[in-house]
């Protein structure tokens, strides 16, 4: 029996006419369609996306309403990289295109957002339940080994060339690395996120929310001076700065930025440094030549090697180096992020290219500056995982050239040992800059320079005798340099206390002598 006859009998029974039948012109389908149409374009309208790819997105759901109308008979598989960390504009870009595909009956309903942190191997369940993906922290999948990325990658092409949406979302290169995995030919339209005035950030906040007027002014002098240089997605910047204001009931301060002039005062007044000195401000002028001639910033590779002993400024120059390709706008965020190689390699199987990739990810946007980084291609304690290291290590310095720089430091032996040891990475070294050891002038000059800086004087004698220690001491093999004449600062403020507890006269009090100059467990291997 004819399921349907059957159902029209009980009905034509019970209320003795004939089911009724909803007829709908079309009318009134092409008025609704429109409609749908309408807001999602509105939807589109108000996204942080430039003006093409907002065309863009209009164009496919148009082509995919044809398609539904039988307009067009081709089925085209709608596989987009969106350039965004933007969680927020994600979401609004997924949700547009999964009304459009599901009212257009383009794909299966439903969606899904997966971070490729915990994503499968398998992705083809995944489009069993779905028939629009989003992807998301696509450099997760490097940290895998061989065998997931050839199974994920093999898995999503069958999945991209059938009749399905895909969206890849990251930066510029990390869209760009994980295409390299063979997915070029498949991702052939970009949506990309746009360049926002902090005038609209302000304009949005004060108008969706509840600000004091006393704080507006405020309010919009901390956005124009930190919404550009944040690293944060814009929903994120905007909601994180909300509640600050709601809960303080004030606006958070913010880092005033040094000029140029001031960051190179810095430096010319450190102490020696002159082939240094000489390097940054050559650094400088290239940078600013390339801004002038509106020639692209990044095309200069600003990977760095600094070779010398310790003590030899090369951590103060690095956070130098840091405040002058912020004030250039080479990198994103005035920050210097400083570790060795024990914060890039784990003790276990697997467990070091994320700890790698957590500190490069910290990094971003700014300088990292690895000491001792020789250290890397030492294996004898049986430590394997160093290679590892330096491979992750490799592929951000090529990667994130934009918005990162990585300066390699260490003695200048064991650098040179490690760079021709590791082909990789000294191909994409820009800038190798020697720190020469100080002389023992230069030393004084430290010294005296903490010494003033600290508000006490020093006498000729203690002079004299700060001569002898340094030159009894600068051929041991632990000698610090700069390190070494701090120690004996230090040592002899406490020892100049001790001297001095007696004394009531100012000028006895902050004035250091002979007998202040401390050489007590100064460190001495020949």
């Amino acid at each position: 029996m004819n399921t349907k006859d059957f159902l029209k009998d009980i009905y034509k029974d019970f209320y003795g006419v004939e089911t009724p039948k909803l007829e709908v012109s079309k009318e009134e389908v092409k008025e609704d369609s429109n409609t749908f149409m309408s807001d999602l374009f509105n939807d589109i309208n108000s996204l942080y996306i430039d003006e093409e790819s907002k065309n863009l997105l209009k164009k496919i759901i148009e082509y995919q309403r044809k398609y539904f109308e039988k307009k067009e008979k081709n089925y085209i598989r709608f596989n987009i990289m969106l350039e965004t960390n933007d969680k927020t504009l994600m979401e609004k870009i997924k949700d547009i295109l999964s009304k459009s595909s599901s009212q257009f009956e383009y794909t299966k309903t439903g969606s899904l957002v997966l971070s490729c942190f915990k994503t499968e191997e398998d992705v083809s369940k995944y489009y069993e339940e779905a028939g629009l993906v989003l992807l998301k922290d696509l450099k997760a999948v490097e940290t895998n080994d061989t065998s997931f990325k050839n199974k994920f990658f093999y898995t999503l092409k069958e999945e991209l060339v059938k009749e399905s949406i895909t969206i890849i979302a990251g930066t510029k290169d990390e869209l760009e690395n994980f295409i390299n995995n063979g997915l070029r030919d498949y991702f052939e339209l970009t949506i990309k996120e746009e360049a926002i005035e902090p005038v609209i950030i302000y304009n949005e906040i004060i108008n969706e929310n509840d600000i004091d007027d006393d704080l507006k002014l405020k309010l919009l002098d901390y956005v124009n001076n930190t919404f550009k240089t944040s690293d944060l997605p814009v929903s994120t910047y905007k909601s994180k700065l909300v509640e600050y204001i709601s809960f303080h009931k004030s606006v958070p301060e913010y880092e005033t930025n040094k000029t140029m002039d001031e960051i190179f005062k810095d430096l010319n007044d450190l102490v020696g440094l002159d082939n240094v000195k000489k390097s940054l401000h050559e650094l400088v002028d290239l940078i600013s030549l390339k801004s002038k001639i509106d020639l692209k910033i990044s095309d200069i590779n600003l990977h760095m090697v600094f070779l010398g002993n310790p003590g030899t400024g090369k951590t103060t120059v690095a956070r130098i180096l840091a405040e002058m390709l912020y004030n250039l706008k080479y990198v994103k965020q005035n920050k210097l992020i400083e570790v060795t190689s024990k914060d890039l390699v784990a003790e276990y199987v697997g467990q070091t290219a994320p700890k790698t990739n957590a500190v490069i990810e910290k990094a971003l946007g700014g300088v990292l500056f690895i000491d001792e980084a020789y250290a890397l291609a030492d294996t004898s304690s049986g430590n394997s995982y160093n290679k590892e290291a330096i491979a992750t290590l490799i592929a951000a310095m090529e990667n994130h050239r934009s918005d990162l720089v990585v300066i390699l430091a260490g003695y200048t032996k064991e650098m040179q040992d490690f760079l021709d040891t590791n082909s990789g990475i000294t191909s994409r070294i820009g800038y190798t800059i020697e720190f020469k050891d100080y002389t023992e002038d230069e030393l004084v000059e430290i010294f005296k320079g903490m010494v003033k800086k600290s508000g006490f004087e020093v006498t000729d004698d203690a002079i004299l005798k700060l001569r002898e220690v340094i030159n009894e001491y600068k051929d041991s093999k632990n000698f610090g340099n700069a390190r070494f004449v701090r120690n004996v600062f230090e040592k002899s403020i406490v020892k100049h206390a001790s001297n001095t507890k007696d004394k009531k006269r100012k000028d006895i009090l902050k004035t250091l002598t002979k007998e202040d100059i401390s050489t007590d467990n100064l460190i001495k291997e020949i």
